[in-house]
């Protein structure tokens, strides 16, 4: 399995070819010089060269244009280490070895698989070549090519979309409302704050109508899993400011509010308040409830709605609405009169963090 070039190596003939992760969709590749075989060095971020030796549960990779490609058997890719939380598809950690890794995420993720849920295959195996280095042989990071904050700037009104867990509907929520304040007349931004990068969210975001689309890994990060919560404070203050000129922004944070850094950033009230109105995404009435209990005692949140999967099934929704709550489907929140409805209950409302 063993690739690994001597340290300081030319790059260039090994990149050629090599098919570019969307992880690594803002790096400047004419910086690219030198290949470092040093992969006990490695930190979350920085950017590989490996090969395909024996494809598992992923079989395409997501390309920084914006396109999938499938992969073979020795194709080269450029893909970023970090750590991945996925309770659907695997845990991982941001550590390279010679003896070989895994592709974590379709996005461009490789690290060691933890473990992995029962249902799917292992991951693709992969050799690692080496990091990439600039021409000084200082290893090229995705943080490198970060947006940098505008303090103090942000968007007139900030919605955050959470869910009891992976697949209770955020990102069709999140969609939805950014369709419906669009089609209301503002200019709306969508961010993704959390998660492991892939481009389907922001394929999602784009399609919906939102005059700009962030995510983490344009403020630096490949994963947010295991990342410190000032740091993904951070994240978000940063993404908020370079959608400034938007007139609110639709943030969604991955997988569920007791997720580890998930539920450190809710307790967090300086998090809190960055936002003015939470809407609550559920599979069921039951789960709904649980969160909301949940959100109420842990962070001092109350939604202003509930959306998700559940409102698939008419008597999910009735059995939700005795919550006391509104529920909105993806079509009700893509309907310019809830966003208006929204607007109003934003322009009367104090901050939800707001001491």
């Amino acid at each position: 399995m063993m690739h690994l070039v001597d340290m300081n190596s030319a790059a260039s003939p090994l990149l050629a070819g090599a098919k570019w992760s969307f992880v690594t969709r803002r790096v400047r590749r004419g910086e690219i010089r030198l290949l470092d075989g040093d992969l006990a060095s490695a930190r979350s971020g920085d950017l590989v060269l490996a090969e395909v030796q024996e494809l598992g549960s992923h079989k395409r990779l997501q390309l920084s244009d914006g396109r999938f490609s499938a992969l073979f058997p020795k194709d080269r890719v450029v893909l970023a280490c970090a750590d991945r939380f996925a309770e659907d598809q695997f845990e991982g950690v941001a550590v390279l070895s010679g003896e070989g890794a895994d592709l974590l995420a379709g996005g461009g993720v490789v690290g060691q698989m933890r473990s992995r849920n029962g249902k799917v295959k292992r991951p693709t195996r992969l050799s690692v070549i080496g990091r990439l280095a600039d021409g000084n042989g200082c290893v090229a990071n995705v943080a490198d090519y970060a947006l940098e904050a505008l303090p103090g700037s942000r968007p007139a009104r900030v919605v955050g979309v959470l869910g009891t867990g992976m697949n209770a509907g955020k990102t069709a929520a999140a969609a939805g409302l950014v369709n419906g304040f669009a089609r209301f007349g503002a200019r709306v931004a969508a961010i993704k704050a959390t998660g492991t990068g892939s481009f389907g969210d922001v394929q999602h975001y784009e399609a919906a109508g939102a005059a700009e689309v962030l995510d983490f890994t344009d403020v630096g990060l490949a994963s947010t899993y295991r990342q410190s919560v000032d740091r993904l404070e951070g994240v978000t203050r940063t993404l908020l400011s370079a959608a400034a000129d938007c007139d609110i922004a639709i943030v969604e944070l991955a997988d569920g509010i007791s997720q580890v850094e998930t539920a450190e950033l809710l307790r967090c009230q300086n998090y809190r308040a960055l936002f003015d109105a939470f809407l609550l995404a559920a599979p069921g009435a039951l789960a709904a409830r649980g969160a909301l209990d949940w959100l109420s005692a842990e962070a001092q949140i109350a939604p202003v709605a509930l959306t998700g999967l559940m409102t698939q099934a008419p008597l999910a929704v009735a059995e939700a609405e005795t919550l006391g709550l509104p529920v909105f489907s993806r079509e009700d929140l893509s309907d310019p009169a809830t966003a208006s409805c929204l607007n109003g209950i934003l322009s009367h409302g104090s901050r939800v963090g707001a001491a």
